[in-house]
C-alpha cells in the first residue's frame, strides 16, 4: 500500500511546499516544525489502521465505553534527520516504545556509496506494529538496511515507513525488498539526481533541520 498525501487536498500540501521552499528553509526552526507537523498528521492516519478493543472508562457521572487501541506501536526513526518527524509521531502515540538507527552515505571516490549503520538502540518487536519515520525516501537502501537491522530485534506485526518526500525509485525499491511494508508520503517526486538526491526534493534534510555537518 501507498499512500500519496499530495493526491488528495489537505494542510499537508502546506507544510511540505513549506519545506521544498528555499527561502523558508532558512529558518531552520521552522523547517523543523513542519516535519513534526507531517509526523503528527501521518500518525493520525497510520492510527486507523491498528487493532482496536472496547475499554470501559470510569466517568465522575457513570461509565463511558469506547474503543481504543489494543497496544501501541514502535516508534522509529533514521537519526539525525528524522528526529523532527520522529517527534511529531511521539506527540500523537505519546506512551510507545521507541527505536533510533544512525545510518548514512558513506560515499566513495567512483561516485558510489554504501549505507553505514553505527548505532541501534530498538525494543522488542515480535507482534507489533513499527513505524519508520524520515523525510526523504530517495534509493530507499536507508530504509530497507534500516528495517533489516530491526528485524534482529523480533518480527512486527506490521511495518510503516513515514516519509515527507519519496523518488519513485525509492518506493519501487522498497516494494521489491519490503513487499508487505505500507508506504505513507507527503509527496512523491519522479527525478533522481546521478547523486541519489531527490528532484525537485528540498535538499538535506538534516542540514536544514541541524546546520551544516562536515563530510569526511
Amino acid at each position: 500500500m501507498i499512500k500519496d498525501f499530495n493526491q488528495s487536498n489537505s494542510i499537508i500540501n502546506q507544510y511540505v511546499a513549506e519545506l521544498r521552499n528555499i527561502e523558508i528553509q532558512k529558518d531552520s526552526m521552522r523547517f523543523r516544525r513542519n516535519l513534526e507537523r507531517i509526523g503528527e498528521i501521518m500518525a493520525y492516519e497510520i492510527s486507523k489502521e491498528l487493532d482496536y478493543e472496547l475499554f470501559e472508562v470510569e466517568t465522575p457521572l457513570g461509565v463511558a465505553s469506547i474503543d481504543l487501541p489494543s497496544a501501541m506501536p514502535v516508534l522509529g526513526t533514521i537519526m539525525r534527520a528524522g528526529l523532527p518527524m520522529h517527534q511529531g509521531f511521539l506527540n500523537v502515540f505519546d506512551a510507545a516504545e521507541n527505536a533510533f538507527v544512525s545510518a548514512y552515505r558513506k560515499h566513495h571516490k567512483d561516485g558510489t556509496f554504501e549505507i553505514k549503520i553505527e548505532y541501534v538502540s530498538c525494543p522488542n518487536l515480535e507482534g507489533k506494529v513499527l513505524i519508520i519515520a524520515d523525510p526523504m525516501l530517495a534509493t530507499g537502501a536507508s530504509m530497507v538496511s534500516t528495517v533489516k537491522h530491526l528485524a534482529e530485534f523480533g518480527k512486527p506485526k506490521e511495518i510503516h515507513l513515514a516519509v515527507a518526500i519519496a523518488a519513485m525509485d525509492g518506493i519501487n525499491y522498497v516494494r521489491r525488498m519490503l513487499p508487505k511494508a505500507k508506504i505513507w508520503a507527503g509527496a512523491i517526486d519522479e527525478e533522481l539526481t546521478a547523486k541519489s538526491y531527490i528532484v525537485p526534493g528540498l535538499g538535506d534534510a538534516g542540514d536544514l533541520a541541524f546546520g551544516e555537518k562536515q563530510n569526511d
